[in-house]
Formats: structure tokens, C-alpha cells, sequence
């Protein structure tokens, strides 16, 4: 797999760091955040050093979600929250990884969601990307390919 000297999520998919390791498969590697927001938060790792969760191979996307999945499954089985938050990243730490979080009613990220699902209904200039012209806009564009 690809490295990249300094970077602890290479060291953790290596085996050179130390880290709660949930699951791990050929591509990925499941540990718990060492900041986590709630009991049992997740990063889901790519081992393979790539920044952005889009520029993996197919199979490496594959099974970072295939990975996310199993334990999302395993959170609400053990921990039962209302549901998994999920969330991919790669900019503070360049290294793909997404954050697997479970999030319960009322705990401080379903609050910031509700804050931030109001905000995202109420601007006007928010409003205007809903309008018909603007979704078949942004529809076309995207399909290009």
C-alpha cells in the first residue's frame, strides 16, 4: 500500500502506531477516534494514502463503505442509537477517512444538524438553489459526465 512518511493513519494501517482497531480487511481499517464525540465514534481508513475518499480505485471505495457498513451495523446492534452519522474527510489529516458516528436525540451533533437543516431551509439565497431552473441547472451539469 501507498505511505506517506508522517502520516498516522498510514502508521495505524501499517501496524506502526497504536490504535483501537474494530474491523479491518485488505483495503480498510475501522479504529476508534481518539477524539471521539460519542461512545464507540469510528474512522473508517483507506490504508492505501490517497486524500480524497473519490480518488480511491473502485474496489478501494468498495470496501471503505463495505467497512463502514459493518460496523454502522454493529453500533446500532450494541449501542443503539437513533443513527449512524457519517462523514467522509481527508482535509485536517490528508488521508481518506470517514467518521462513523452513532448520535442519539439531543446529543450535541443532532443538535447541530437540526441547526444546520433550519439554516439550509430559511436563506434566501439557500431558497433560490430549490427553484426548478436552478435543480435542472445543477441536474444537467452533474449528469455531463
Amino acid at each position: 500500500m501507498e505511505k506517506e512518511k508522517g502520516c498516522v493513519f498510514c502508521d495505524i494501517a501499517a501496524g506502526k502506531a497504536e490504535a483501537y482497531k474494530i474491523y479491518e480487511d485488505e483495503l480498510s481499517v475501522c479504529i476508534l477516534d481518539i477524539h471521539p464525540y460519542t461512545k464507540g465514534h469510528c474512522l473508517v481508513v483507506s490504508k492505501r494514502h490517497v486524500q480524497w475518499w473519490h480518488e480511491l480505485t473502485d474496489e478501494e471505495n468498495a470496501s471503505l463503505f463495505n467497512v463502514a457498513k459493518i460496523v454502522a451495523n454493529r453500533m446500532m446492534d450494541k449501542f443503539h442509537p437513533d443513527f449512524i452519522f457519517l462523514y467522509a474527510r481527508g482535509r485536517r489529516i490528508p488521508h481518506t477517512h470517514v467518521f462513523l458516528i452513532p448520535t442519539y436525540s439531543g446529543d450535541v451533533l443532532d443538535r447541530f444538524f437540526n441547526a444546520l437543516e433550519n439554516f439550509q431551509e430559511s436563506p434566501q439565497e439557500l431558497a433560490r438553489l430549490r427553484e426548478p431552473v436552478a435543480m435542472a441547472e445543477a441536474a444537467k451539469i452533474l449528469g455531463e459526465g
